[in-house]
């Protein structure tokens, strides 16, 4: 049964590949932030890359990974012995890459700063949705439709479609996780859709700039959420990634 199950559901659709990349991508950068952390605490046999004195950040070898293991999956398919591999030095070029995503978004060596916990929240969110990827729901929050619902196909699209953009409203208002969480679960991207958006947002910069009310009750909510929820978040966030130096 399990074997039925592994074919039909991971080998046949393609879906191994996709399935190396998420393992190989987890553990990359699982081991990356050990071996930081140890480099930190001056423990090991790991030391910082710095031929003539020019540190090399991890983040150069993990864009030549995820080049070289891109064009490599462009050039086969999603069976065979070149897929697999292609996928795994994907997945680790992208560990690599996405564990310093901060320092490329900030241009800056922001990596044990308060900043540098970004990189840990875009390794979450990343992890999260190549899960419902692998999941088989679509971007879109739909899944494969069977033989029974093919009569129904308008009735889905639509309902795609309008779940996709509701979604999309959720994550130009600043909420991120319900979106995420929407593309499985619609109700909660449609609650996080109607609600007022974060301060920071794209939507608050955009619409609520001449309304100050709105302003004010966005940065009033955004204040009771991080009293509320920002000391567990800083922790998730440190025990993953570490505690930041400043």
């Amino acid at each position: 049964m399990s074997g039925d199950w592994w074919m039909r559901n991971i080998v046949e659709p393609g879906k191994l590949p996709l399935l190396l990349a998420l393992v190989t991508f987890v553990l990359t950068f699982a081991i990356t932030r050990l071996v930081t952390r140890m480099i930190r605490a001056g423990r090991g046999p790991f030391r910082n890359v710095t031929p003539g004195g020019m540190h090399i950040h991890h983040v150069v070898p993990g864009i030549l990974l995820m080049t070289v293991g891109g064009f490599t999956a462009f050039a086969g398919g999603r069976h065979g012995w070149g897929a697999g591999v292609a996928a795994v030095l994907f997945g680790m070029g992208a560990g690599l890459v996405l564990d310093e995503f901060a320092l490329v978004l900030h241009l800056d060596d922001v990596y044990w700063s308060k900043a540098g916990t970004q990189s840990v929240e875009v390794v979450l969110v990343t992890f999260a949705l190549t899960l419902l990827l692998l999941s088989g729901f679509s971007p879109l929050g739909v899944d494969s439709l069977g033989d029974d619902e093919e009569q129904s196909r308008l009735g889905a699209a639509l309902t795609a479609l309008a779940n996709f953009a509701v979604v999309l409203i959720a994550l130009v208002k600043g909420k991120t996780w319900m979106a995420l969480v929407g593309v499985l679960i619609p109700p909660v991207a449609l609650f996080g859709a109607v609600r007022l958006a974060k301060p920071s947002s794209p939507w608050a910069k955009r619409l609520y700039t001449r309304r100050p009310r709105a302003q004010r009750r966005a940065a009033e909510r955004a204040d009771a959420h991080m009293r509320r929820w920002g000391p567990l978040r800083r922790r998730i966030d440190y025990l993953v990634g570490g505690a930041p130096s400043a």
